[in-house]
């Protein structure tokens, strides 16, 4: 076994070990840290594909600040120690059943399609045309779509605060009782 398939191998068991823990953890702060460890993980297997810009992206975007935003947001609301309720069996079957059908769709998908070989040498990438890109507001540009997504997560933030906050202390004769 070669060291890039070693890597492959412990970066695929990371994301699928972590992806159900994150899943099925009952707590909420650890199930963000486990989504973490996706996410990192697979930014290791882009960066293994040679795909630099968008493994920086996954590590800056996602693991950076969607995660660090949902953490934030949880300790924030003082939520630290909530424990989800346990799921019940039917969701368990039904949910078992979603992932067995997913499972098996991507098998067939992946062992139909017929995989070749390209003689084409890798492609130069030209950075200051991705970087051009990135700051044009013109057709090919994303400063308005990163704009509306960056007001989308910072209203959904508030939201979450909002509502995790609507109750406020319950107040029982001369106690403050937290929730």
């Amino acid at each position: 076994m070669t060291f890039n398939q070693i890597m492959f191998a412990l970066f695929s068991f990371m994301i699928v070990v972590f992806s159900i823990l994150t899943v099925t953890s009952r707590k909420i702060l650890r199930a963000a840290v486990y989504l973490l460890v996706v996410l990192v993980s697979s930014a290791g297997l882009y960066f293994m594909l040679n795909y630099q810009f968008l493994a920086a992206v996954q590590l800056t975007l996602y693991a950076g600040g969607i995660v660090v935003l949902i953490i934030f947001s949880i300790l924030l609301t003082s939520h630290i120690s909530q424990r989800f309720e346990p799921v019940g069996w039917k969701k368990s079957l039904f949910s078992a059943l979603a992932v067995i059908t997913g499972a098996i769709l991507s098998v067939i998908t992946i062992l139909d399609y017929k995989f070749s070989a390209t003689t084409e040498a890798a492609k130069e990438i030209d950075m200051k045309l991705i970087g051009k890109s990135l700051l044009s507001v013109g057709n090919d540009g994303y400063v308005l779509p990163f704009e509306v997504i960056s007001i989308l997560l910072i209203a959904a933030m508030v939201a979450a605060i909002v509502i995790a906050k609507k109750g406020g202390p319950k107040k029982t004769g001369s106690q403050t009782l937290n929730p």
